[in-house]
């Protein structure tokens, strides 16, 4: 009996990693381009080897719209965390520029009313994307410090992937 729950635990398993293993690549081949203005820090960590911590410019609004729907201050937030859609509107390069917020209750209505929709999350007073941190090999440091975007492909539920960064002529850097 324990070597079925054992088995049935195992197969279970694998199908749920396969499957999310699926939909990033199917993420990575179909989403959307979208570039996102980068504010990049660069510290060096021994412990995980080098990467580029990476802000968002696009964060900067979303800090000021969620205080001016009074869901922040500057010195205390009303929720641990925000879970939240931020809208952006594509230039003919698919650089994107901020249009708004909704700052809770994602659904599929919110996303279909507008063009581009983005998941983000707020922890901690800090606005995070699909990811804060791209790990390069070791002695790209001076190339990837150039960088002004990073290249997303965005899903229809606004879910994102860091496919690569790019310089301020969109340049792929790597």
């Amino acid at each position: 009996m324990q070597k079925t729950i054992a088995i049935a635990t195992l197969i279970i398993a694998l199908l749920v990693v396969n499957w999310s293993i699926y939909k990033k690549e199917n993420l990575l081949e179909n989403g959307e381009v979208v570039f996102l203005k980068l504010a990049p820090v660069d510290p060096r960590s021994l412990m995980q080897g080098d990467y580029m911590a990476l802000r968002f410019a696009v964060a900067n609004q979303i800090r000021t719209s969620l205080k001016e729907q009074g869901l922040m201050d500057s010195t205390e937030f009303n929720h641990e965390s925000i879970d939240g859609l931020v809208y952006v509107q594509l230039d003919e390069r698919s650089v994107a520029s901020f249009v708004g917020i909704v700052a809770e209750g994602i659904t599929k209505e919110a996303i279909a009313n507008k063009s581009t929709a983005l998941q983000f999350r707020l922890r901690k007073g800090r606005v995070k994307f699909a990811t804060n941190a791209y790990f390069f090999e070791e002695g790209s440091g001076k190339k990837l410090a150039t960088a002004t975007y990073g290249k997303f492909r965005v899903n229809d539920d606004g879910e994102l992937l860091l496919v690569a960064l790019h310089d301020k002529n969109l340049k792929e850097l790597g």
